[in-house]
């Protein structure tokens, strides 16, 4: 068993681990960071793989723009956000541990390149070899699997919509917008002149005593 093969084994086995970790945490920040960890060793899985765009684009679209959006969904949802806030010391264990599995990662996977070890991804990574691993992709992706690429953007566009939408209810006390309202506003219905008459203020006590009262006219 060469030293790619074993690797790639580690990493399977630490994606498994991670994502099992994501659905079983019960703090969110958590199971974010967990879900950090699972795509980065899915995309070192795909860069052993022979697929290095693919690895790349894990790495920069989902473990960067994605997360953020995943972040802006947990907020929204009924959660004790004060604790959250607390402090990130009882956060660091967790985040230690990420950043250290994932600094292993890369270790191992520098090491597998280093060695020059072909990656055994079968028919695929050699035609992406021969044209290169984007080209490849781009064309595959836009003319075989153009139907399953554009199923996969609606659900999560859906999924993300749901989640917001099951949020967004009515809650005693909460203020909430009315766009409708707010554009037949005018200014009539928010602003009124009142005239009101001039009333002096009653002279305090001492006034009574020691100060002449001034003559009303």
């Amino acid at each position: 068993m060469d030293f790619a093969l074993i690797a790639f084994y580690a990493f399977a086995a630490a994606a498994v681990l991670s994502a099992v970790a994501v659905i079983g945490a019960r703090n969110p920040v958590h199971s974010a960071l967990f879900l950090v960890l699972t795509f980065f060793t899915v995309a070192c899985t795909w860069i052993l793989a022979g697929a290095e765009f693919l690895g790349l684009a894990l790495v920069l679209v989902y473990v960067g723009a994605v997360m953020v959006l995943f972040l802006f969904v947990v907020m929204m949802l009924d959660i004790d956000v004060a604790r959250m806030r607390e402090g990130y010391v009882r956060y660091l264990p967790v985040g230690l541990v990420v950043a250290v599995v994932m600094l292993a990662e890369m270790l191992a996977l520098i090491g597998v390149r280093a060695r020059a070890v072909e990656p055994f991804a079968g028919n695929a990574a050699a035609a992406a070899a021969v044209e290169g691993n984007t080209h490849w992709l781009a064309r595959a992706l836009f003319t075989e699997f153009m139907l399953p690429f554009e199923v996969a953007a609606v659900i999560l566009t859906v999924a993300v919509i749901a989640a917001v939408m099951l949020t967004l209810r009515r809650r005693e006390g909460a203020k909430h917008q009315d766009p409708l309202d707010q554009a037949r506003v005018r200014a009539a219905d928010r602003v009124r002149l009142v005239r009101m008459e001039a009333v002096r203020p009653a002279p305090a006590a001492g006034d009574q005593a020691g100060e002449p009262q001034e003559s009303k006219a």
